[in-house]
């Protein structure tokens, strides 16, 4: 009985110390707390940065190659890793992965603290012609990164040195792209559709005719609103025209990063107030419509819904005119016979375009869209008169001296057995216009067009007296 005891007694004492043992080795593998200087500096789980942005500028800066680099002289970085001789940060092994979160986030931060960086840190990279053939890709990848910091030209006097850097930096972009010899791969097509979205794509300044009704909206009144940064958005455009006109751009490549997405914000910029920015929009978006043709219908289906919304909606845009102009050249290009779905946008977008009482702001470019459509198709030409007649003015002597001149470039391309279907509805009209009050006005328009009436129904022509 007694050894039995002295038996289970060892047995006992060795599962205490065992149990002792696993204790120990849970409790070693349990990460310590980290020290309140490291908490300062580290990562969260998220890969947010925990210091907030307040010390940014004063605790990094730039490195050639975009990403940022410390400017703590410290020996002691409080986050369990040492300094290597080159200066950066050895991390250890129990921070390697915020280590890895922060080489992936400071890209980001570096293009989005523009005007918040102290002087000195935007600094210029070496130029194309100061490096080798082999090493301008990844020069253009960084050029390409530093040129997406945004600055704020509210303030001319401010960053006048960061601001030089980066209109110099566009320019040799410009040259870049233009003198390439090799075909754009995907990582510099992602960088420049990148970089030409966060210089082009922003919410644009308060419109002048926005506080105003449609019906006293005049352009010629009004002072355009110029933007105060167009001496880089210039060169952002110009770059973005050189890589969409390029022939080493890859559309089947290129549409992955100038997609419905990238077209629709390019379509919201024609608001702006500013000619020469519009300008450029209708040449890149016509380029745009010529080198990628799976956006085709989309972009045709955009311009609609623009023209719905303003037709029906506000009656204010600045880009009327330029769309059409575009739209313009696209009908010029349909093959024949037409789609119904051409049929469907003449009818329920471009002939309500003469309702608007700003209509003058784009008259000619609507004008030749819908001549245009005539042309294609004659028996169009039923359809479109009925619709002038059905927007005609009643009290503006101005508008249907416009309307006057449309419907006589409607009926040089109109055929005989057309006219004889709206002969009756159109004379009724052409003669309220010459018992108006402003028939003085009016005369001469009404007697043009009766040219273009007798050229239609064969009769000798007859002469007017007064």
């Amino acid at each position: 009985m007694q050894f039995q005891g002295c038996r289970k007694f060892r047995i006992g004492i060795f599962l205490v110390l065992g149990v002792l043992d696993m204790i120990k080795q849970i409790l070693g593998k349990i990460p310590r707390k980290p020290s309140k200087s490291s908490s300062h500096s580290d990562l969260n789980g998220d890969g947010r940065v925990v210091n907030g942005g307040s010390s940014l500028n004063s605790s990094y800066g730039l490195n050639s190659n975009g990403t940022l680099k410390s400017n703590s002289k410290s020996g002691n970085t409080g986050s369990g890793g040492s300094h290597s001789g080159n200066g950066t940060l050895a991390p250890s092994s129990a921070s390697s992965n915020r280590s890895n979160q922060a080489k992936k986030l400071a890209p980001a931060i570096a293009s989005q603290v523009g005007p918040l960086m102290a002087p000195g840190i935007y600094e210029a990279l070496p130029s194309f012609r100061d490096v080798p053939s082999s090493e301008k890709p990844n020069l253009c990848i960084r050029k390409l990164h530093m040129c997406c910091v945004v600055f704020d030209f509210n303030d001319p006097a401010k960053h006048l040195k960061e601001k030089d850097i980066k209109r110099q930096t566009l320019l040799e972009l410009v040259d870049y792209i233009s003198s390439v010899n090799s075909k754009f791969n995907e990582v510099t097509m992602q960088e420049i559709t990148k970089m030409v979205a966060a210089n082009l794509f922003r919410t644009l300044p308060f419109s002048n005719h926005d506080s105003k009704g449609a019906e006293t909206y005049e352009l010629e009144e009004e002072e355009p609103t110029l933007e105060p940064a167009w001496s880089h958005l210039q060169i952002v455009y110009e770059i973005l025209y050189r890589f969409v006109a390029s022939s080493e751009t890859d559309a089947k490549l290129a549409k992955r990063y100038i997609d419905h997405s990238f077209v629709l914000r390019l379509l919201d910029l024609f608001d702006s107030e500013d000619q020469r920015e519009r300008e450029y929009l209708k040449t890149i978006l016509h380029r745009v419509y010529g080198k990628f043709m799976v956006h085709r219908p989309f972009i045709r289906k955009a311009i609609n819904n623009i023209f719905y919304q303003f037709i029906f909606e506000t009656e204010k845009h600045s880009g009327i005119a330029e769309l059409l102009e575009i739209l313009g050249s696209i009908i010029n290009g349909f093959a024949l016979p037409l789609k119904e779905e051409h049929k469907l946008f003449l009818i329920r977008a471009l002939i309500p375009l003469h309702k608007p009482k700003c209509v003058s702001m784009y008259h000619q470019q609507l004008s030749y869209c819908i001549t245009q459509f005539v042309e294609k198709d004659v028996k169009l030409a039923d359809t479109v008169i009925r619709g002038l007649l059905k927007y005609w003015p009643i009290t503006n002597s101005s508008k249907e001296v416009m309307f006057l001149g449309e419907l006589e470039e409607v009926l040089e391309a109109t055929q005989a057995a057309e006219f004889q279907r709206c002969v009756v509805p159109l004379f009724c009209q052409i003669g309220r216009c010459l018992n108006s009050l402003h028939f003085q006005f009016l005369w001469v328009n009404c007697w043009a067009l009766g040219f273009g009436l007798h050229q239609v129904i064969h009769e000798p022509t007859v002469t007017h007296t007064t």
